[in-house]
């Protein structure tokens, strides 16, 4: 573990639902985050029954955020997104193993994302976490040249006796 994974385990970090009163500073995480970024209604959209949409907050302050829709038993991944200067330091992981383990207690039986084909880091963390690809989807994102294609990623969910 190196050392920006150890102060972030260390420091105050709590894992928390989202709501509207939220949508300030997730915008700013997504403007940060991404050259094409969701607009505040696409966001307003997410808070819904079906839903997950959780942040991790590192001393009170919006550090990132995970974004899902449970259809039937699957859930998908819609976006995470942990700020600039988290980055590299084990909250995207975090934020990724609290959705799949709530996930799998919930009766889960798979989760689903797409990721950028040029997003090494995201695939990088995705794989190590037990995700694999299932196949791709061209053309999906668009970036400033066109458009990007994205893998499709899968991990199969079951809840183990220490859960």
């Amino acid at each position: 573990m190196d050392s920006s994974y150890q102060k972030i385990e260390q420091s105050a970090v709590d894992l928390v639902a989202l709501c509207p009163d939220d949508l300030d500073e997730i915008l700013e995480l997504e403007r940060q985050g991404y050259a094409t970024p969701w607009s505040e209604q696409v966001f307003r959209d997410c808070f819904r029954a079906d839903y997950r949409f959780r942040g991790i907050r590192v001393a009170g302050k919006l550090a990132g955020y995970s974004i899902a829709a449970c259809i039937v038993d699957e859930i998908h991944l819609l976006n995470l997104c942990v700020g600039g200067r988290h980055r590299k330091s084990g909250l995207g992981r975090r934020l990724l193993r609290h959705l799949v383990t709530d996930a799998a207690k919930e009766g889960m039986t798979r989760l689903l994302l797409e990721v950028r084909r040029s997003n090494h880091a995201a695939i990088s963390l995705y794989r190590s976490e037990g995700l694999a690809v299932i196949g791709e989807r061209p053309g999906y994102y668009p970036d400033g040249r066109g458009r990007e294609d994205a893998l499709v990623m899968s991990l199969e969910l079951r809840l183990s006796d220490d859960v």
